[in-house]
């Protein structure tokens, strides 16, 4: 079963690794313990921004735009972790339907190329807006946050759980809980 699986858990954590920036960006511009207009420095609640030193006149095209892009990923990013939810009971199942599998895999990834594509149509939006010095900036954030670097592939028993390296017992007779610390 592992065999015809394995494609799809591959395919799905390459997905995964592609939405990382997506995802930090609808975190990176969350306001934490501020409100939208709050008055810390010229209104900027977003860190991001805050961290880009937005004008005032950037930031009153920026914010709503970035408040509309915030709703509509969030909205995406709650489908994609319920059929995320649904690929794993599938898998689960006593006899996986490996069609309802790849079926319900392809929604998954329709949502991730919806979540990139407003990203996408976000960051060409915010270019407009930032001067070149800021844009470089923007850009530099992007390239050391993105991509695998640093990290393990998911499952590889090289990533961390609960700040403790994570280590697979694969062993004859070895815990069913997949890891130990």
């Amino acid at each position: 079963m592992w065999k015809t699986l394995k494609p799809y858990v591959l395919i799905a954590s390459a997905a995964l690794n592609v939405a990382f920036v997506a995802i930090w960006l609808v975190h990176a511009a969350a306001p934490r313990g501020t409100a939208p207009g709050a008055s810390d420095r010229q209104g900027v609640w977003c860190p991001l921004h805050r961290e880009l030193n937005v004008t005032a006149e950037q930031w009153a095209e920026i914010e709503p735009r970035l408040i509309a892009f915030q709703e509509s990923v969030g909205r995406l990013c709650e489908r994609l972790d319920a059929m995320r939810l649904e690929v794993i009971d599938l898998l689960a199942a006593p006899s996986p339907d490996l069609d309802a599998i790849r079926a319900r895999h392809d929604d998954v990834l329709a949502t991730k190329r919806a979540i990139q594509a407003k990203v996408v149509d976000h960051l060409l939006a915010e270019k407009e807006t930032l001067g070149p010095d800021q844009q470089a900036r923007l850009f530099e954030m992007l390239r050391r946050r993105a991509g695998c670097a640093g990290r393990h592939p998911p499952m590889s028993g090289r990533g961390r759980l609960d700040g403790e390296p994570q280590r697979l017992n694969i062993e004859p007779g070895a815990s069913h809980r997949g890891h130990e610390r």
